[in-house]
């Protein structure tokens, strides 16, 4: 069954009394689950792993005042997905174009690692998201847990489809597109370059160039 995102969400314990720890400490802070942003119909679905404490759960937007989200909305931008390269707050006037971003875990989860039960739990909200998407549309999956919940939710066997950056997967309806996580420590230690990641924007636009013939 496909179940639309609640931002009331606490199906998950532990992460609910985390976030009630974490909006104590800093009142001002979001503190809930984290919803989707970006265009209702997008040919370019990204899907993150979870939200920030400092940034996305902080701000209320996926990647939005996060290390990661200087390299993600810098290639959104220069690829033609936003109409402004940096995502600072939430009333920052960033808009995105032909693309949606969202977290296989909507909730902040501690030390930035949900256990196999939470990304679980949140999966029937990643399904109905990629439910919505028009046919031939991408899923951008930002490291293997993005990976291996965008196959759950698509009913897809994750023996069949290995994890890889640059990797690219035909799952029937849509593609499946592979990167490396725009982490601070991947970009630090260029385990992922920009013209890495950029590449894989290329790579992106390719297929759905293909897909549209």
């Amino acid at each position: 069954m496909n179940t639309c995102f609640n931002p009331d969400c606490q199906k998950c314990p532990r992460l609910a009394e985390y976030l009630q720890e974490v909006k104590h400490e800093h009142p001002d802070y979001f503190c809930k689950p984290v919803p989707p942003f970006g265009a209702d119909d997008p040919e370019l679905l990204i899907v993150g792993l979870a939200p920030g404490k400092h940034g996305a759960n902080a701000t209320g937007r996926p990647f939005t005042g996060d290390f990661a989200g200087i390299l993600l909305y810098k290639a959104l931008f220069l690829k033609g997905y936003s109409n402004q390269d940096v995502s600072s707050h939430c009333t920052d006037g960033l808009t995105l174009k032909n693309c949606r971003i969202t977290n296989a875990v909507k909730c902040l989860p501690p030390e930035n690692k949900p256990t196999g039960v939470e990304i679980t739990t949140c999966n029937p909200y990643l399904t109905n998201e990629i439910a919505g998407l028009p046919p031939g549309a991408v899923i951008l999956a930002l490291g293997s847990i993005a990976h291996n919940a965008i196959l759950k939710a698509t009913g897809h066997k994750l023996s069949q489809y290995k994890f890889g950056h640059g990797n690219e997967h035909d799952l029937g309806k849509h593609w499946l597109v592979d990167s490396y996580h725009c982490s601070r420590y991947n970009t630090q230690t260029r385990r992922l370059t920009e013209a890495m990641f950029l590449a894989v924007f290329d790579r992106v636009k390719e297929i759905l160039e293909m897909t549209r013939c």
